[in-house]
C-alpha cells in the first residue's frame, strides 16, 4: 500500500470518496494575539463542555464566565497575601509565606478582552455577550484592588498626557556662545 492511500488520499484503498475529502488549506500564520484569543476560547468551550451538566455556549452567562476566572485561580503564578499574612501590604516580602497564587488581575483583564472579541467574532451578539457584562468589570475591580492592598502597590491611573504645541521660540536652534 502506498504512503497517499494511508493518508486518506484519494488514490487506491481509500476508504472515502474523493469529494468527501477536505481540501489541505494552506496554513496562515496567525498573530499572537489570535492565536492566544483562539487557545483562550478553545479552553473556554471545554470548559463549559467540562461541567455537569455540560454548559451550551448558547445557555452561558456571567455567572460561568466568573466561575471560569475563580477556576483559573489554581494556575496562577502571583502571590496574593491574605489579610493575617505578616506580609500583607509588603511589596518584596522577605520570606517565603503560604498564601495562596493567583491569577494576576492583569492577566485575568487581558483575557476577558480576548474571549468578549472571540464570542461576537463567533457569532454572539454584543448586547448577549457574558465577558462584557457589568458583574465581570466588578470582579476584575476588585481583584485589582485586592492584589493591589495585598502588594501594597496602589494602582493609579495614567494621566494623560498634554500635548502642547512647540512655539516658534522653542523650534529655533540653541546658539552657544564661547
Amino acid at each position: 500500500m502506498n504512503p497517499s492511500s494511508m493518508a486518506g488520499g484519494s488514490g487506491e484503498g481509500s476508504s472515502r470518496p474523493a469529494e468527501e475529502q477536505r481540501p489541505v488549506q494552506p496554513s496562515v500564520q496567525l498573530s499572537r494575539y489570535e492565536s492566544q484569543k483562539r487557545r483562550d476560547w478553545n479552553t473556554f468551550g471545554q470548559y463549559l463542555k467540562n461541567q455537569r451538566p455540560p454548559v451550551p455556549l448558547a445557555q452561558c452567562n456571567c455567572a460561568h464566565v466568573l466561575e471560569f476566572l475563580r477556576y483559573l485561580d489554581q494556575f496562577g503564578k502571583t502571590k496574593v497575601h491574605l489579610h493575617g499574612c505578616a506580609f500583607f501590604g509588603q511589596s518584596e516580602p522577605p520570606a517565603p509565606c503560604t498564601c495562596p497564587l493567583k491569577q494576576a488581575w492583569g492577566s485575568l483583564d487581558a483575557l476577558i478582552g480576548r474571549l468578549r472579541a472571540a464570542y461576537e467574532e463567533n457569532g454572539g451578539s454584543p448586547e448577549t455577550n457574558p465577558f462584557g457584562g457589568g458583574q465581570i468589570r466588578v470582579y476584575l475591580r476588585e481583584v485589582k484592588d485586592s492584589q493591589a492592598k495585598a502588594r501594597g502597590i496602589p494602582y493609579k491611573k495614567k494621566k494623560k498626557r498634554v500635548r502642547r504645541s512647540i512655539s516658534e521660540e522653542d523650534r529655533k536652534p540653541i546658539v552657544q556662545s564661547s
